[in-house]
Order: structure tokens, then C-alpha cells, then sequence
């Protein structure tokens, strides 16, 4: 192998979304960084045998492979085969999660790799993930696992294809990369493909990302790729780290049972799952956005931006107001000569409203997708929260600025920054760069007006779930009174129409009859005239005539 130069000039390159294909990875490198291969075991230990096998043929260099098998309470105890170079760790805490965290715990590599114990690597897999991560340091790589049902050998054949085959692909994972373009276009939940089967991942982004979720019964690795995304993560599928998977998964038997298990757990911990957040007014234990005020601006001016806030359409939202709580001693003696009267009000006014944590330094929690920073004394509109969500989803934006006011002091502005940008934004920015820069590279930049939003700066009244609640039913019942109404219409425009058909046939005839009658008419005349000039002869011979005698 040659050495790579992984990015121009010494800069990690930038990829905006998913498309990694920006990246291109040389096919020679020179192995430098490390990898923990972290394998979860319970049982089994014939196929692990067959895994650690597959990990001694590996390509990649072994100086540079750190094995750690994880036995999970198996009961006899495992045990390592003579000659491998994999270390083993007890976890007595059931669980996969449990058991990956125990050798994470423990490893010490560059990048994680995780590897399910009946998982086997086809003998260049570790060195096709490892291409991707000398590229960049801030990538998930998922190899192709196919499901076989042949008997496990007792030693690992040399042709793996002939012993394996037929076997099934992973369907819904080969799916999802088909209708992406390979997870770069179209995409809207990469992190999807973050499966611990057999997925290695920069140890950096796992560090910044956190272990695995052990309070999960199941979904703890889509929950982990879902935090690997807000920490930055770009998520690769890749086609040359082959694997065998010794026997059909879990999923595979029991897909309808395990979705409603895992989705009664991964509705409150993933945002990006709006469509299992179908309750119109429950709170959730990650919000999908977060709203950040300065808490000291004054109570009215709080109030009037957090009370539009907890009325917004949005209701997945919550609000950190920031200031100093710690240090507040409310004056009981002479209430209103208290120096800090307007934080006390705040205080106590939103101490006990769920929605709304009072917080000393600004505290967002990490797996929030969205937060917005609005200054105190704006309002938004009862939509506008919304709007704005709507035009980063369907964009893909990093950022939207919201121009509140413009003047010789300065702008005046709303921030809306979605945190996985700003993330990768920080992992790719050069030393000075302003980072909002590096989020347009990476996602987009877009500057709106307040009006056209509907922010403003001028009271609102807002109206109480009652009176909202009394307004639907209202205009629910206008809106019958009116449907009934147009019904009705066009009901009578139907007769109207039919009576205008048979007015116009009507004149129709008496156009035919009044053309009959001119004819007869006409006839007549014809005939008179003819009458007339018979008479007029008549008389006229008669009048001719002499008389006799």
C-alpha cells in the first residue's frame, strides 16, 4: 500500500448531508490508525470460533487490530481459542448494549467496529471500512451482511461463498441504500443504517456521541446512530466489507413484534421519528426543538416570547431560559425594592412549567435535532416555529436567520441551527473559520424576514386551550353550516341550470312557432294581396260592363 494523502492541503474535507461520495478514498493507503473490533457474546461458541477465524484473515494489518470479545454471562463461561490474539471481558449485566459498552470500555483504537458474535468478515471487510475512515474522521461505515441457513462448519472453509450460499441480503437495510442512492440523496434518517452487526465508527464520534443506551430493551443501535448523527457522523454503506450473518436475525423472524417493542422505547429518544409522535399534545423526553432565552431581558419581555412559545402549533418544544437562579434570594421584607424583582418574577413564574427548565448556562440536550434562539421581547407567530422547521426539513438548511430589526447598533435576529450541522460543522472548520461558514458548506444558509414569518415585536394576545378548543368547534360548525350552504347551491344551481335548459328549449319552439306564423303570416298577405287584385278585376269588369236596353 502507498500513502494517502487523505484531504487537500491538510483539511478534512467537507461533505454537506450524506453525500460522502465527495470523499474518494484511495484504493492503496498507508494503515496507520487503529481498530477496536468489540464483539458481544452470549453462548454460541462455535460460531464464535468461526468469527474469530474470519478475524485472523483479515487484510488489514493485525499490529493495528485490537479484539475484544465481551462474554455476556454464558453459562459454560467462553472461551478463546489457542493462538488468537482477541482478549476477553466479562460482562455479568445482561444485554448487548450492556456487553458492547463493557468493551468499549476497555478499547483503545481509532475506530470502534462493532461485530455481532455470529457475524462472519469476509477476509477484506475490516480493510474496506478502514479505506473510508483514512478519509475522514468522522464516519459511520456499514458493511453488507447476507443470512445464511447452512450448518456452521467446524472450521472456517477458505472459500466462504461456496460454504454460505444461498443466502438472503439484509432487505430492508439493501433497500433503504437503493432508494438514496447509497444514503446520499433523499434522505432524511441516515443514521438508519448505523447496525451493530457488523458497523465501525470513528471512536471520536462514539466518544462524543456516548455508549450505548443500556435502559433499551431493543433499537439501541438505531438509538446510538441516531446520537452519532447529531454529533456530526456521515453514514457510508459499503459494498466490499462482506459478512455472513450465521443464521436469520431476530428481526428477520419477528420483525412486526420487535418494531412494537423497540418503537414504544425510540419515540422518546429520537426526534427524527415524528411519525411514531403522533399525540397532539404529549410531551416527549427528547424534544424535537428547543428554544433558547435570555432569562435576565426582563419578566415582561420573557414572558411575552416564552408564553407565544408554549401556545406555538409545535407542542414537541421546550424552552431553556438561562440566567443566574442559583443566586437568587427573593427579599420577603421589601419584595418590590428587590434589585433582582424581575428574575424572581420569571423564576416563579415558570418554576413549575414542564416545558420550561431554568438553567444557570445553556443546557440543550444533545439529542435534540433543532435549537432556536430568539431574544427576548420577540413574539413568534402561533405558526412560525413551524414554518421555519418546514423550510429546514425540505432544504436540508444548517441555519435560518430570522431579520427581526436592522438599525446603526447593529441586527437583530432569531437563530434557528440544527445541531448535527453545527457538529460536523465544528469537525471540518479551519482554525479562525467562522462557523456558521462551515454549516453552509456542510448543510446551507438561509435568511428570512420577520414578517414574512410572522415574528414581531408588539404584545400578542394569546388565546387559552378553552378558548382555542371553543374557536375550532366554531369554526368546525361555520364550516359545516357553509359546506351545508354550498350544498344547498349547488343544488340550486342544478335546478337553475335544468330550468334554463328547458327555458331555452322553450324558446327554442317559439322561435319555430313565431318563424311558422311570419310564414303564414306571410302566406296570408300573399294570399289577401292576390284576393284583392281578383276583386279589384272583378269589380272592375263588372263595372266596365253597359247596361242593357
Amino acid at each position: 500500500m502507498s500513502e494517502t494523502v487523505p484531504c487537500d492541503g491538510g483539511e478534512v474535507r467537507r461533505v454537506r448531508g450524506n453525500d460522502y461520495r465527495v470523499l474518494q478514498p484511495l484504493e492503496q493507503f498507508t494503515p496507520e490508525l487503529r481498530v477496536s473490533v468489540i464483539i458481544p457474546a452470549y453462548g454460541a461458541q462455535d460460531k464464535l470460533d468461526l468469527v474469530l477465524q474470519g478475524l485472523a484473515r483479515q487484510t488489514y494489518p493485525p499490529e493495528l487490530t485490537e479484539i475484544i470479545v465481551v462474554d455476556n454471562g454464558s453459562s459454560p463461561p467462553l472461551r478463546l481459542p489457542e493462538g488468537t490474539t482477541a482478549r476477553l471481558v466479562v460482562c455479568e449485566r445482561p444485554g448487548r448494549a450492556s456487553a458492547r459498552n463493557a468493551g468499549l470500555a476497555e478499547a483503545t483504537g481509532d475506530v470502534i467496529h462493532w461485530l455481532d458474535s455470529d457475524v462472519v468478515l469476509t477476509p477484506g471487510a475490516v480493510e474496506a471500512h478502514m479505506r473510508w475512515h483514512h478519509a475522514a474522521p468522522y464516519l459511520s461505515v456499514t458493511g453488507y451482511m447476507r443470512f445464511t441457513e447452512a450448518p456452521p462448519p467446524a472450521v472456517l472453509p477458505e472459500d466462504m461463498e461456496a460454504a454460505f450460499e444461498p443466502a438472503e441480503p439484509h432487505a430492508w437495510l439493501v433497500g433503504l441504500v437503493e432508494r438514496t442512492d447509497g444514503l446520499t440523496v433523499d434522505s432524511p434518517r441516515p443514521f438508519s443504517l448505523h447496525v451493530g452487526g457488523c458497523t465501525s465508527v470513528s471512536a471520536r464520534l462514539v466518544e462524543a456521541a456516548g455508549p450505548m443506551d443500556d435502559d433499551l430493551i431493543l433499537g439501541q443501535d438505531t438509538e446510538m446512530g441516531f446520537r452519532l448523527y447529531q454529533a456530526g457522523a456521515v453514514f457510508v454503506p459499503e459494498e466490499r466489507a462482506r459478512a455472513y450473518h450465521l443464521g436469520p436475525t431476530m428481526r428477520m423472524r419477528e420483525q412486526k413484534r420487535i418494531d412494537r417493542v423497540s418503537h414504544a422505547f425510540v419515540a422518546d429518544r429520537i426526534p427524527a421519528y415524528q411519525w411514531l409522535r403522533t399525540h397532539p399534545t404529549r410531551q416527549w423526553k427528547v424534544p424535537n426543538v428547543t428554544a433558547v432565552i435570555d432569562g435576565r431581558a426582563g419578566y415582561e419581555a420573557v414572558r411575552a416570547s416564552v408564553d407565544a412559545l408554549l401556545a406555538a402549533t409545535v407542542v414537541d418544544l421546550s424552552v431553556v431560559l438561562v440566567g443566574p437562579w442559583d443566586t437568587l434570594d427573593r427579599d420577603r421584607r421589601a419584595p418590590l425594592k428587590d434589585p433582582n424583582l424581575d428574575l424572581v418574577l420569571t423564576q416563579g413564574h415558570y418554576e413549575y412549567e414542564p416545558r420550561v427548565r431554568l438553567a444557570t448556562t445553556e443546557e440543550v440536550h444533545p439529542s435534540v435535532p433543532f435549537v432556536l434562539r430568539l431574544p427576548a421581547g420577540w413574539v413568534p407567530g402561533e405558526d412560525s416555529v413551524a414554518r421555519l422547521l418546514n423550510l429546514a426539513k425540505n432544504e436540508g438548511l444548517g441555519l435560518i436567520g430570522v431579520l427581526l430589526d436592522e438599525s446603526s447598533e447593529g441586527v437583530v435576529a432569531a437563530r434557528l441551527e440544527r445541531v448535527s450541522s453545527f457538529a460536523r460543522a465544528r469537525l471540518v472548520a479551519r482554525p479562525g473559520e467562522d462557523l456558521d461558514d462551515a454549516v453552509d458548506d456542510v448543510s446551507g444558509v438561509r435568511w428570512v424576514d420577520a414578517e414574512t414569518y410572522g415574528f414581531t415585536a408588539e404584545p400578542v394576545e394569546l388565546m387559552s386551550r378553552r378558548s382555542a378548543y371553543k374557536a375550532r368547534t366554531e369554526a368546525s360548525a361555520e364550516a359545516y353550516r357553509l359546506a351545508r350552504e354550498a350544498e344547498r347551491l349547488r343544488g340550486q344551481v342544478t335546478k337553475w341550470r335544468d330550468e334554463a335548459a328547458r327555458w331555452r328549449k322553450s324558446a327554442v319552439e317559439l322561435r319555430r312557432e313565431v318563424g311558422t306564423l311570419r310564414r303564414q303570416l306571410h302566406a296570408a298577405r300573399r294570399a289577401q294581396r292576390g284576393m284583392r287584385d281578383v276583386l279589384a278585376s272583378t269589380v272592375k269588369r263588372a263595372l266596365g260592363k253597359k247596361p242593357s236596353g
